[in-house]
Parts: structure tokens; sequence; C-alpha cells
């Protein structure tokens, strides 16, 4: 049994998380998508709302995969689970060399190797910084995330505007 991790800031997920997640649960007996909480971003969306999310995207399409958060080591994370390998989206914007150096600290924390998986090259171009900038200026990311994420991502603007015209107020 071979179990993997995908890790990700998945803030918010976008279709090309998802078809990374897919496409590694044809490969491994389980798979944890793990939500990485990094104490140093300040997210758009919760983690207990990002991992819903995740879930509701996934729709039960995947048995195989489970859907989790640490606020640690993904490696501490790989070694509670058991997992051997972590699996990276990459496309073709420099995250190669933006993941190696994590790869080879995560082998010599854990001894666990990580799997490039080459992103789809329709979906190649879509980040969640993107999606959030062109939700920002107004622009239809339909597509580049699950249906689900629309309505969430237009309340969380909303209230990101709100609390800016706020702080405007009180200048």
């Amino acid at each position: 049994m071979t179990i993997a991790v995908c890790p990700g800031s998945f803030d918010p997920v976008t279709a090309g998380h998802l078809d990374v997640i897919r496409r590694c649960s044809r490969f491994f007996t389980q798979v944890h998508v793990v939500v990485a909480v990094n104490a140093a971003k300040t997210p758009m969306f919760s983690e207990h709302t990002r991992v819903d999310i995740i879930r509701q995207a996934l729709g039960g399409t995947c048995d195989n995969v489970t859907v989790a958060s640490t606020d640690g080591l993904i490696t501490d994370y790989c070694k509670k689970v058991g997992a051997t390998v972590i699996v990276k989206g990459l496309r073709q914007n420099g995250d190669y060399e933006a993941e190696l150096g994590m790869a080879l600290v995560n082998r010599k924390l854990a001894d666990v190797e990580t799997l490039f998986l080459p992103a789809d090259p329709v979906l190649e171009h879509i980040s969640s910084s993107v999606v959030k900038d062109v939700a920002r200026h107004g622009g239809d990311v339909t597509g580049m995330v699950p249906d689900c994420v629309i309505p969430l991502l237009e309340r969380a603007l909303h209230e990101e505007e709100q609390e800016r015209q706020a702080s405007q107020v009180g200048k």
C-alpha cells in the first residue's frame, strides 16, 4: 500500500489543483490532500473552509482521498499517516525551482520522496493568486475554480472591500 500526500495552501482550490488530486488518486492506494497552514500568511479562507471546499469540490469522486489540514511540517504529517511520497503539481512558471529545494529538505527530514506531476497544459496558467487577482478586479473566474468556490470568493471579496472602506473612514 502506497500513501501519498498532496499538500498546498489551496486558497482557494483551483481547477488545476483538482486535476492533480484526481490524477494522483489513480496512482496511489491512499491520497491525503493536506491544507498546509502557514502562520506567516493571511489566507482569504479559513483552514476549515479550505478543507470543506476541497471535499465539496471532489464530491466523493475519489474514494481513496482524505482531506485534512496541518499547521506543522508536511513531513511530520507524512510520518503520522505512513506516507512515502509527496505529490506536487508543476506549472511552467518556475514551480520546479521553488519546489526542488523543499523536496530535498523533505527527503532529508523524513526519507519521503517528492513526485512532480506536470500540470495539464489547459490549466497550467491558473493559480490561487491569479484567481484572487482576477476576481478582485471583477473578472470571471468560472472554470478556474470549482463552482462551489465562486459564491464564497464573492462573499470574501465583499467583506474585504467593506473592511477596506471602514479603514478609510477611520483615517
